[in-house]
């Protein structure tokens, strides 16, 4: 396959969650293997789970998967604006990887979107100038037709850089023909005219009990299916919604590999509010013989071999809500016992002793869990490095976004943190990705637990991680129209599709 320059696409969804960014990521992994220089794009993220890029730049981790999808560095072009959710409310907006404020819902809904539009497509066009092909990946769905009129990364952008559009739709949760149609249905013509068709995820059974449905579903709109995805477990690799996995908080359990030794090894993490870059933890569900949950009461850390304590991006409000739930007090009682804990990040910053923030929550002095010898301060810059160094013996890299600046009086060395006893403390995230500081921390904590567990000597994350992306690159190479999908890339949507009035058909 040879690429003609400026290609694009943007993979947009019938709703939230229904599969763009692994689907993005699949058809980034599917182009790279034949030859194509791509890279991926999404105008506006909405999202807790970010990465820090080799200039210091913020980005969705969501972008940097798929950036590793492509085999590119990820740069801050891919990913211009991110917007990190403070609360309800309000969010930190991001912008080509630095934060530049806090804006309210209807305050940027209400014009500093479009105030970002030229920066949006400033990126895109030097991304489609460099690649053979840029697949953009929209947000929410198109058809949030409230939010048409400022809209910056659904079909605002697909407007203004006259990109085709696939609708993917996710057949697990049900009613994804009504949801293609009414997505079609509710844009205007100028908009549908975008609109080449429709991809279905994660179908389970016989594909010729669905054939007559898409085909109805092409006569209803003009628009064809460009493929039906199998449903396969294990692939929504980076989440973006930090705020959705602390609500479903025990609901999310690791699949567990058979152990190496004889017991296995327990971790439960508390599920903060706004918990933020939560795929640190899943470095230890990839280890055979790992469980990880997600958990809200005391009582779930009392089997716990370690407890792990995440980032946040509101480090009061997670010890307030620590507090409430008895889990602080549980804490303090397990650290005395001795029995493993790791904080990481703000999870670093509420096992300290007092935290001054006129910052984030501004709220001044507020007493931590009193278990690190660690004083905090809330700067006004982040801090946005990806550093590397050594612990227990063994190479670790890293990142930090964070601004709470950490002042440590006393207990031993642990990265940028401290240890007193078995409680850990560092602002690095993605340390546990680094292979032998994981068996090492892992073989410290079954050692202080009793537990007779060993980690997998081979178990290599970087490489599993390779292979989800190679798993998406087959889902769509073996289950979509490759043929059609670089014919939309190179060309642009098929001309003359047929407009849909809203509330057809009669």
């Amino acid at each position: 396959m040879s690429g003609a320059a400026g290609g694009g696409l943007l993979v947009a969804g019938t709703t939230s969650d229904a599969g763009k960014s692994v689907v993005t990521a699949g058809i980034c992994r599917w182009l790279v293997r034949q030859g194509v220089k791509v890279a991926p794009f999404k105008a506006q993220n909405m999202s807790l789970n970010s990465f820090v890029t080799r200039e210091g730049a913020e980005i969705g981790r969501a972008q940097a998967m798929q950036a590793q999808a492509c085999r590119v560095e990820p740069t801050a072009m891919m990913n211009p604006v991110l917007l990190k959710p403070g609360g309800e409310q309000s969010s930190q907006v991001v912008l080509l990887g630095k934060p530049v404020g806090e804006l309210s819902a209807r305050g940027y809904h209400g014009g500093r979107q479009q105030a970002l539009l030229g920066t949006v497509l400033d990126c895109l066009a030097e991304l489609r100038g460099t690649y053979d092909a840029v697949i953009c990946e929209g947000a929410g769905s198109p058809a949030e037709i409230n939010l048409r009129r400022t809209d910056i990364v659904n079909m605002g952008l697909a407007r203004r850089a006259r990109l085709p559009v696939l609708v993917v739709g996710d057949i697990d949760r049900g009613g994804v023909f009504a949801s293609f149609f009414g997505t079609v249905a509710l844009l205007s013509r100028e908009d549908q005219e975008l609109v080449a068709g429709f991809l279905v995820n994660k179908f389970r059974g016989d594909v010729s009990l669905l054939e007559p449905g898409l085909d109805m579903l092409h006569g209803l709109t003009g628009r064809r299916a460009y493929g039906v995805l199998p449903f396969r477990h294990g692939l929504g690799i980076d989440e973006e919604d930090g705020l959705r996995v602390s609500l479903r908080g025990t609901v999310r359990e690791s699949v567990v590999a058979p152990p190496v030794g004889e017991d296995v090894l327990r971790v439960a993490v508390c599920a903060v509010p706004l918990m933020s870059n939560f795929t640190d933890v899943d470095a230890l569900a990839a280890e055979p013989g790992v469980v990880v949950r997600f958990v809200d009461r005391p009582e779930e850390l009392a089997d716990a071999d370690l407890v792990v304590i995440p980032g946040t991006r509101g480090t009061v409000r997670a010890l307030e809500w620590l507090r409430e739930r008895g889990l602080a007090e549980a804490l303090v009682r397990r650290a005395s016992d001795h029995r493993p804990i790791l904080g990481i990040c703000g999870g670093f910053q509420v096992l300290g002793e007092h935290i001054e923030d006129d910052v984030e929550s501004r709220r001044g002095h507020v007493d931590g869990l009193g278990i690190l010898p660690v004083r905090v301060r809330f700067a006004r810059e982040k801090t946005l490095t990806r550093p590397v160094g050594e612990a227990l013996g063994e190479r670790v890299e890293g990142y930090e976004i964070h601004h709470g600046v950490a002042e440590t009086a006393g207990g031993e060395a642990f990265l940028d943190g401290c240890r007193v006893g078995q409680t850990w403390g560092t602002h690095w995230h993605g340390s546990l990705e680094s292979d032998g500081f994981r068996r090492a921390f892992l073989r410290e904590v079954a050692a202080a637990a009793g537990r007779r567990f060993v980690p997998a000597d081979g178990t290599s994350f970087a490489a599993l991680r390779e292979e989800q992306l190679d798993r998406l690159g087959d889902l769509i190479e073996q289950h979509a129209d490759t043929d059609a999908l670089w014919r939309l890339i190179e060309s642009g949507a098929p001309q003359g599709l047929p407009f849909i009035p809203p509330g057809a058909p009669a």
